[in-house]
């Protein structure tokens, strides 16, 4: 395992387009498809690494709570399969019914969309308004998942700027970028 920063996407980009599989309901869907009019978290993620497994708990408790606000959440998984077969489509299936995801877990076969988001690490999340410009972009929270660092699992930085965002507030301009493993490029 690398440990690697997210490459911080610049506030504003539009959110690139995509048509992936959602290996929950075995549909194609686009962004299109799923963004809100309000806010969509779109986040990076895989089966086996451990700051996602760290943290998936919140991931979906964020999903939860802020669901019925209007916000969309997306989960992508974008590592090679060839040489990370947990991370395929039939294990994300069963990690995501798993771990109780009310949100999308598509599979970014080619990689494409990972490089057009310039992502880098699992997890890297990423905020979008309703007209699809990118707020924010980092980390979930300041905990790791190591025995010197015991800070708790809270979504903050996340949440933070969510409810920035949902009160038409000024966000921070003051984002961290998300550690954690890198992704898996073939």
């Amino acid at each position: 395992m690398a440990l690697t920063e997210s490459n911080m996407l610049p506030i504003g980009t539009l959110a690139p387009e995509f048509i992936l599989l959602d290996t929950i309901s075995d549909k194609l869907l686009s962004i299109n498809d799923l963004c809100s009019d309000k806010a969509t978290v779109i986040m990076f993620i895989c089966n086996h690494c451990p700051y996602v497994i760290h943290v998936k708990n919140e991931i979906v408790k964020l999903a939860q709570d802020y669901q019925p606000k209007g916000v969309s959440f997306i989960a992508i998984s974008s590592n090679d399969v060839e040489k990370y077969p947990q991370d395929g489509p039939e294990p994300m299936k069963v990690f995501a019914q798993e771990s109780g995801f009310t949100f999308p877990y598509l599979y970014d076969e080619t990689q494409v969309v990972a490089r057009a988001y310039d992502a880098a690490c699992t997890p890297d999340f990423y905020i979008f308004d309703g007209k699809k410009q990118l707020k924010y972009r980092g980390r979930l929270d300041d905990s790791r998942p190591r025995v010197e660092n015991p800070k708790p699992v809270t979504g903050s930085d996340l949440r933070g700027a969510l409810n920035a965002l949902l009160s038409n507030q000024m966000i921070s301009e003051i984002q961290y970028p998300s550690m954690g493993c890198n992704i898996k490029w073939k």
